[in-house]
Formats: structure tokens, sequence, C-alpha cells
């Protein structure tokens, strides 16, 4: 998925390294929540990571894991 926006990278970025690690740490996905939110908007583009990010954790592909 093609992602535009320094926001929008940096948060694929954080996301493809929790896929890379197959876990998320607590405090990871705190700081991908509050990156997604840093200007208080969620376009479409970032609302589509999210959901990709809380797809993978509910089919367990992702666990999430304490710090």
């Amino acid at each position: 998925m093609p992602v535009s926006g320094e926001t929008g990278e940096k948060l694929a970025a954080m996301i493809k390294k929790a896929i890379h690690d197959g876990k998320l740490t607590n405090s990871e996905y705190d700081q991908i929540l509050a990156l997604a939110d840093a200007d208080g908007v969620i376009d479409a583009q970032e609302r589509k990571l999210l959901s990709q990010l809380q797809e993978m954790l509910a089919n367990k592909t992702l666990v999430r894991v304490p710090d």
C-alpha cells in the first residue's frame, strides 16, 4: 500500500516493525495511537493502517505484549 505524508510513513514503519517482530508492546501501541492523533485528524490512510493493525491483533497475527 503506498503511504504518503510524514505521519503515514512513520505509522507504516512502526507497524511494519511490529509485524516483523511478531509482537507489539503496550508502549509501541500507545506511540502508534499518539502518532496517528498527533495532528488532531486521523485521515483515511491512517485509519486504514490502524484498522489493519487492529485486525492483526484480533486474529493473533500480531501479539500485544507488556513492555
